[in-house]
């Protein structure tokens, strides 16, 4: 195979990982094993696999908001342990404290995982002045959701990353809906991406379904912020086949409308193209799912023998 089949078969093998890994977790909702705040990210695998793949995250930097998962995994963060947060055991990633909306691993320089609808944007862009103020090479990739772009941080921040020249790349994750609320009933404008123009950094609208179209506008981006001090504005144009959180029941859209949505499937297009270029076959994708579904079960076996935290536990960890 040459490089460019082990490259596609990475981001495949990445978001069919995510994949299992929200179905498993919509399994032990429903169970009553996961509590809280769960939002999963089914659908929208190819924006994470294929905007991570595009840095070096031993210079740069990742934060999300709440949808967090997806990001997690492809930042290569384990399984076992991302469970075990989930769970609300004592092996999580930040000691079954967090839970879904709290992923976090500083080693691997993705900083959550954050759960204030907009709020991680300035941290964020203060990642990007660090990263300036001490002449680091890398750049920061701040993942968000279309309902947060309304917010006043995000305007604040892209002012002052355009006049501060910060290495950050700005990636609106546009599935559609605010919870449950299209985006077009509560956005002036239907290219999100249009925005950048006030700021004047580039704007791109991009199909969010295709890794590699992604990827390669990542890498562009991310080559631009480290480069030449110069933000992006990134929209995703992706979709979410769940709704909004674990209890949300998703009845504000059809089900043709959810129906063609899955003709786009960033897991089934990849593959496809694969089949077409001769660098997977139909059983080898199979046993990928199998090797990957064995992964997924091991990480809640982990998780469910895993202790829970201690009670005094609940005083560590505190800033005051």
């Amino acid at each position: 195979m040459n490089d460019r089949g082990e490259f596609f078969r990475k981001l495949l093998e990445q978001m069919l990982l995510i994949r299992r890994f929200e179905e498993k977790s919509a399994q032990l909702y429903g169970l009553r094993k996961i509590g809280g705040f769960c939002h999963l990210y089914i659908g929208q695998e190819a924006v994470a696999v294929g905007a991570i793949a595009a840095i070096d995250l031993t210079k740069d930097y990742v934060l999300t908001a709440y949808r967090d998962h997806g990001h997690a995994l492809a930042v290569g963060m384990e399984p076992e342990v991302l469970m075990a947060e989930l769970l609300g055991k004592a092996t999580g990633c930040s000691k079954g404290k967090g839970g879904s909306m709290h992923f976090f691993d500083a080693k691997r320089h993705f900083l959550g995982g954050n759960g204030i609808v907009g709020a991680h944007i300035p941290i964020a862009t203060g990642v990007a002045v660090k990263i300036k103020y001490l002449n680091e090479e890398g750049c920061v990739l701040c993942f968000f959701g279309d309902g947060a772009i309304h917010q006043g941080v995000f305007h604040e921040s892209l002012n002052m990353a355009k006049i501060w020249k910060l290495p950050v790349v700005y990636i609106v994750e546009n599935n559609q809906y605010g919870m449950g609320t299209h985006f077009n009933r509560v956005s002036a404008v239907g290219n999100l991406a249009s925005k950048g123009c006030a700021y004047k950094i580039p704007g791109e609208q991009v199909d969010g379904m295709d890794v590699v179209k992604v990827f390669e506008a990542t890498r562009k981006a991310a080559a631009l912020a480290k480069e030449k001090g110069l933000p992006s504005l990134l929209e995703m144009k992706t979709y979410r086949y769940l709704g909004h959180s674990m209890t949300d029941p998703a009845k504000y859209r059809t089900q043709e409308e959810l129906e063609a949505q899955k003709k786009h499937d960033p897991i089934l297009f990849l593959k496809a193209q694969m089949l077409k270029d001769g660098t997977m076959g139909e059983e080898e994708f199979k046993k990928m799912d199998e090797e990957i579904k064995s992964v997924v079960a091991k990480a809640v076996k982990f998780a469910e023998e895993s202790p829970e935290p201690a009670l005094e536990a609940m005083y560590e960890d505190l800033m005051v």
